[in-house]
């Protein structure tokens, strides 16, 4: 094995390291999404999972069922993508921004 190779293993193995414990922190991290000028807020938290859905009075009020349907979705698709991104944020500082191949 040469040098060069032993180095590699080295830093992938740190890189490796590094990635579970971010996968930890991400748990605890959220991100806000809203839709509907604040009428359907959400938080999605690092595992992309919905951890609250709030909806306004103003909405029931409204009475319109696939306006708020609309609403939920569209919240909920913003926290997710708000959370993809927190993701790519926190890769890149382990990474040094290099692009992995499985997408993130």
């Amino acid at each position: 094995m040469t040098k060069g190779f032993g180095q590699l293993l080295t830093q992938a193995k740190k890189m490796q390291e590094n990635f579970q414990k971010l996968q930890q922190e991400m748990e605890g991290k959220t991100v806000e999404a809203q839709s509907g000028g604040g009428m359907v807020n959400c938080v999605v938290n690092g595992k992309q999972e919905v951890i609250s859905l709030t909806i306004s009075k103003d909405v029931w009020e409204e009475r319109d069922k696939e306006m708020l349907e609309d609403l939920i979705v569209a919240a909920i698709n913003e926290g997710l993508e708000k959370s993809k991104e927190m993701w790519k944020e926190e890769l890149s500082k382990i990474t040094g921004g290099v692009q992995l191949p499985f997408g993130m």
